[in-house]
């Protein structure tokens, strides 16, 4: 894709999704955090509904951090793959009390050293909770969509869309544009049976050139 391209597709997305919030409901930093580690093979609604009773039997960090994990278990259930999430809430928890004085850091390495914490929820909140530019989000929708629409070619490794994406996108567009991207992933470009004729990007789009 050319940068003149790639600037029709921003400001596109832009106009039909003006108000591209993050879909999962927090209030605190950390919130967030283990709300999108919930979020791995689950939908964003499940955790939603996870999440209010999650935060309400433990209200603060300090609270997490001393979860019994058979009982967390029991709240996280639907959420799937439920005895790792709820040790990874346990031990970020820990984590974050002993080493980070109780804050979600602020830096991508800092981040990765948490429990359950990978390059898409450290992208996540890098530019959600800190409004980092760069901040890029490698999730299902945007491996299908760049493919398809040919930002990338043919790649499905998440690190290495995520590096190319850094290279073609305006560091100050990429948070929101990701956002936009799961928008659009669910609403018109689905997994099957998307809704090209309807796209009011397809005249830029790889699959219908």
């Amino acid at each position: 894709m050319t940068k003149q391209k790639i600037s029709e597709l921003i400001e596109a997305l832009k106009i039909e999704y003006p108000n591209p919030d993050c879909a999962l409901n927090y209030t605190k930093d950390y919130e967030l955090l283990f709300a999108t580690r919930l979020a791995a093979q689950c939908t964003d609604a499940r955790v939603n509904l996870i999440t209010p009773n999650l935060f309400k039997k433990y209200p603060t960090l300090e609270d997490l951090a001393k979860a019994d994990q058979r009982q967390l278990e029991v709240i996280i259930h639907s959420s799937g793959f439920y005895r790792a999430k709820a040790r990874d809430i346990i031990a970020a928890s820990n984590m974050l009390l002993s080493e980070y004085n109780g804050k979600v850091p602020d830096k991508m390495e800092d981040l990765l050293r948490l429990p359950g914490v990978g390059r898409k929820t450290a992208n996540l909140i890098l530019g959600d909770i800190f409004k980092k530019p760069g901040s890029i989000v490698v999730d299902t929708h945007c491996i299908r969509l760049t493919n398809r629409i040919g930002l990338v070619d043919n790649e499905k490794d998440p690190t290495k869309i995520e590096m190319k994406l850094r290279e073609k996108l305006p560091p100050e567009e990429s948070n929101d544009f990701c956002h936009r991207l799961v928008l659009h992933g669910r609403a018109i470009c689905t997994a099957r049976n998307p809704k090209c004729e309807n796209c009011y990007i397809n005249h830029l789009c790889k699959k219908i050139l």
